[in-house]
């Protein structure tokens, strides 16, 4: 059964196949809103790369989440649905963060797309609005769906034998991070060389030049340092509370924020939203700095295997991850925004200090990039690890409880699509009438 929930038709990935090469034409129209065949062959080139299994309705399938879509997109207008710019970049700038990663840097993601970030955005901010107004209309349409115990043990058991899915060993690992201290001659010279650029802008060089040139934010830089459009709450406080007191075209003082120094200039205002360019320039630690972090996490380390202190207590009391420490450590899979990492998902230099690691064994200080070019230490526990396995209820409860909730307000979607398609002008190519869709289709 295909999730008609799941019909997110841009992701970032599909950037990374390589387009087909055909005359173009339009195979479907919904309403006011046109799909054309390269997008279908695109999407179905894609999920032909991850698949184990060839299927022959693969465009088929393809096309109709996206007349799904366009249907969805058509009733967002209807509804007046809404998605704020700051919504957008927000978004878009997520996923460009994730794919860099997995890249290894803004350069190599431009270099394998032949186009700068800029362009990428370009080329793609459209197709986010659009995948964010179809979560809204989805969300409107299923609503809060909630499932019992006992509508996910029916879930399950109506799974025929051979098709209940074979999870892949999976491993939780929680660390506690120490970035160095960065001695004060060091902390000096950035803020005069930030003052230096701040000047030569009050003295009338463009802004945008000089943070492509300068920011050590790589991803903001290529757009000569715009963030796109934020409200309050999406920004560090110390450089929100600057940023939304800029008037005109003002130069901001220098900012110190826990990604370095900043300075910012407003671009716009719309309402309570904002858009900055910012130069930021990080203090860069020396051996001795990163010296003093792996003196102080070994000393941790003693703590905790004299049985002084948990690890999650050492965490919560010593690590400088924000993001982990109040969780015990426990590492965030971006992919699934789960703590389970299949080992394909992991970090290279992660998966070899875990590899041979037992349960509950705690590593000596490790080296580990945070960032563009900021080097930190990190001890890191294997907290738990599967054996590939049939999924089952006892150690896959959740997994098949949200996969249970999907089929809900699947079902849901389906009875809205049922009422709906009547509602809209849809027209097929001849090429793709006799595909074996679940819905009729052509009302004209």
């Amino acid at each position: 059964m295909r999730a008609i929930l799941s019909i997110l038709f841009f992701v970032l990935p599909a950037i990374l196949v390589a387009q087909p090469k055909s005359i173009d034409k339009i195979v479907a129209v919904v309403g006011d809103k046109a799909i054309l065949l390269s997008d279908v062959e695109a999407q179905a080139m894609q999920m032909e790369q991850q698949a184990t299994t060839k299927d022959p309705n693969l465009r088929c399938n393809v096309l109709e989440d996206m007349i799904v879509q366009k249907l969805l997109l058509n009733q967002a207008d209807k509804d007046s649905v809404v998605v704020s710019d700051a919504q957008v970049d927000g978004e878009l700038n997520k996923k460009i963060r994730y794919f860099v990663g997995q890249i290894g840097s803004v350069e190599k993601l431009e270099a394998y797309l032949g186009k700068s970030i800029v362009q990428i955005k370009d080329d793609f901010r459209e197709r986010i609005r659009d995948q964010l107004l179809v979560q809204q209309m989805q969300g409107k349409i299923a609503g809060e769906v909630k499932v019992s115990p006992a509508e996910v043990r029916a879930y399950y058991d109506a799974i025929p034998v051979d098709s209940i899915p074979f999870i892949e060993s999976e491993i939780q690992v929680a660390q506690i991070l120490k970035k160095p201290p960065v001695n004060q001659v060091e902390r000096e010279r950035v803020r005069k060389d930030l003052q230096e650029i701040r000047q030569k802008i009050v003295d009338g060089r463009s802004f945008a030049s000089m943070a492509a040139f300068y920011s050590e934010d790589v991803v903001s830089a290529a757009k000569g340092g715009e963030l796109g459009f934020v409200g309050r709450g999406d920004l560090v406080p110390e450089f929100e509370a600057i940023a939304f007191s800029l008037k005109g075209k003002e130069i901001s003082e220098i900012v110190e924020t826990m990604f370095g120094f900043h300075i910012m200039q407003l671009i716009e205002r719309r309402g309570e939203t904002i858009n900055v360019r910012h130069i930021l320039i990080s203090p860069k630690a020396s051996a001795s700095d990163l010296d003093v972090a792996r003196i102080k996490l070994d000393s941790i380390a003693q703590v905790i295997r004299l049985g002084r202190m948990s690890f999650e207590e050492a965490a919560l009391k010593f690590s400088d991850d924000a993001d982990t420490k109040n969780n015990g450590g426990l590492l965030i899979n971006p992919a699934s925004g789960s703590t389970w990492f299949e080992i394909s998902q992991m970090d290279q230099s992660l998966f070899f200090v875990v590899d041979k690691m037992k349960i509950g064994e705690l590593s000596d200080p490790v080296p580990v990039r945070v960032g563009e070019k900021k080097e930190s230490y990190r001890l890191v526990t294997l907290k738990a690890r599967t054996e590939p396995h049939r999924a089952n209820l006892k150690d896959d409860y959740q997994r098949i409880q949200l996969a249970a909730e999907a089929e809900k307000k699947e079902k849901l979607v389906r009875e809205w699509i049922q009422r709906k398609r009547q509602s809209f002008f849809i027209k097929i190519d001849p090429e793709f009438v006799n595909c074996p869709f679940q819905n009729s289709w052509n009302n004209q």
